[in-house]
């Protein structure tokens, strides 16, 4: 069974919220949720994680939109953002484009403009899985081994111990290894490569992030640290870590 695509509605005004979230349901994509401050949606996102965030860049309370996207990404890189915008100034569209959106939206909108750029998103990503699988054919896959790995470096294969590896966090199509002296942007999905990874020594606590136990310097309620890096944990994974460290 094909997923629905996740969208995410941050708008303080709850009558235009409302009326987004019913065009969307209408075309058939399912709406995750609908919250009016960005403080709230980040909380949100942690277990509830979308595909795509329709967001006003004018939002009321301590984040506007644009300071919520950017901690989005923080989180989790792969989430779309599209803004919704009743005021399109140079100086909030120059702040906005360093978020990386895929599209924008200027208020007041017909559902065409709103179908138009959740279509466009979605190709997009689509894009960017395909050009991420044509780029693993052609030999830019990591090989895991034992005790490390070899993950491509321009054109070449470099040695990653694996004991060295601090935590691995998904960026779009690409995971980032974060060792102990480098980083390393490979092309492969957190999915492949957790797969591949030996188990008594890694756990994928988040969506977007696989840690290594013997690097955590913390463990909270919903995050751990590794080397002064906050990362998220999802909901009931606190209890399988703690199960999994007593078995090391």
């Amino acid at each position: 069974m094909i997923q629905p695509i996740q969208i995410l509605v941050v708008e303080d005004e709850m009558i235009i919220a409302a009326n987004i979230s019913m065009q969307l349901t209408e075309m058939g994509y399912e709406v995750s949720g609908i919250i009016p401050r960005g403080e709230d949606a980040l909380s949100h996102i942690i277990n509830n994680l979308p595909d795509i965030v329709l967001i006003d860049i004018q939002l009321k309370g301590e984040l506007d939109g644009i300071e919520t996207a950017q901690k989005m990404h923080e989180l989790n890189k792969d989430i779309a953002i599209i803004y919704l915008t009743a005021n399109a100034d140079e100086a909030n569209f120059n702040r906005a484009k360093i978020t990386h959106p895929y599209a924008f939206i200027s208020k007041p909108f017909k559902k065409l403009d709103l179908q138009r750029s959740i279509e466009l998103t979605i190709h997009q990503l689509k894009c960017n899985i395909n050009s991420t699988s044509n780029e693993s054919k052609n030999g830019s896959s990591t090989v895991v081994l034992k005790d490390c790995l070899f993950v491509r470096n321009r054109e070449t294969m470099v040695k990653v111990a694996i004991k060295d590896i601090r935590y691995i966090e998904a960026e779009r199509n690409y995971c980032r290894i974060f060792s102990m002296e480098k980083e390393y942007l490979i092309v492969t999905t957190l999915k492949d490569i957790d797969k591949k990874l030996p188990q008594e020594h890694f756990l994928r606590i988040h969506r977007s992030y696989i840690i290594n136990f013997s690097r955590i310097d913390e463990i909270g309620g919903s995050h751990v640290v590794i080397s002064r890096k906050t990362i998220p944990m999802s909901k009931g994974m606190r209890t399988e870590l703690l199960k999994r460290l007593q078995t090391i």
